[in-house]
């Protein structure tokens, strides 16, 4: 059954703003043709500079990725839709390098899976139970407590952006989130609520309803004046959603999904603002 979580995206997903042309995700969405989901090899990370650990999390465990320095403030990583794939861990690994050096670690919230195509994606996500993934950054952030990390951040894209709001309101120990193009729904988690200190980022082209389209951004953002923690919410102009995916590999795969826009210099404002605030709140 698809979780309230991922049934919010969708209902995004439908009501794109009509100024957003047809892209291939809402057209896969529709067609409804789902192709098998790919298992993710469990070594597909011994030739990266990442290291697998396992984490406990009730009567099992999980595998993740860590990647920086021993005994750095650590920052949670949470992925896109796809899964632990090629970009969240460029993600990660420009995290663990910035400012004096941060521990970041990728909790695998599909447990191996990854989706090659939206369609594939899609279906991952409508199977995620979006509370279990919370208790996954939570016991994150306790694994990087107790392996030298005094402080701990939460950062996420997308569906992991909702996911670091969530983790903002529903995680002990959280010492400040910063969450790109992704808000939870109500019933996941009210960012009224949140406790840490958040910072969110918006491309002012985003075209997913009530999910990171800039008036939900602007609903944030009145939430988090009245919640009371410090927060920050930038909308960057003429750039849409998943902005932050830049690589070669990441700008083809946005294009194929109708989304031609790109601008360095709003990514590396954003890296500074990142860097910036996660410097205020983690520093040891």
């Amino acid at each position: 059954m698809t979780s309230q979580g991922s049934r919010f995206l969708t209902k995004a997903l439908f009501n794109r703003t009509k100024s957003t042309p047809p892209s291939t995700l809402s057209l896969a969405i529709l067609s409804g043709s789902l192709s098998q989901v790919r298992a993710m090899a469990s070594d597909a990370a011994a030739s990266s500079p990442f290291k697998k650990v396992q984490i406990q999390r009730d009567n099992g465990t999980f595998d993740a990725y860590v990647i920086g320095k021993d005994n750095a403030p650590g920052i949670v990583v949470l992925q896109e839709w796809w899964g632990v794939d090629f970009e969240v861990k460029n993600h990660a690994q420009k995290i663990s390098q910035l400012g004096s050096g941060y521990k970041a670690l990728i909790p695998d919230l599909y447990r191996g899976k990854v989706g090659l195509e939206v369609a594939e994606a899609q279906h991952l996500m409508d199977g995620l139970d979006w509370q279990g993934a919370v208790k996954d950054i939570e016991a994150s952030v306790n694994w990087l407590k107790a392996n030298g990390s005094k402080k701990v951040g939460v950062a996420g894209y997308c569906m992991g952006g909702a996911l670091a709001i969530a983790s903002s309101v529903l995680v002990p120990g959280v010492d400040a989130v910063v969450a790109f193009y992704g808000v939870p729904s109500p019933e996941l988690a009210d960012p009224i609520k949140a406790k840490a200190p958040l910072q969110a980022h918006f491309g002012e082209l985003d075209g997913f309803v009530g999910f990171s389209d800039p008036k939900t951004g602007k609903d944030l953002e009145e939430k988090l004046k009245a919640s009371g923690v410090p927060h920050e919410v930038y909308f960057y102009p003429g750039i849409g959603h998943a902005f932050m995916n830049c690589s070669p590999e990441g700008a083809q795969r946005r294009k194929k999904m109708g989304m031609d826009d790109e601008d360095a210099a709003a990514v590396e404002q954003a890296w500074s603002r990142f860097n910036s605030w996660m410097g205020r709140f983690l520093s040891n």
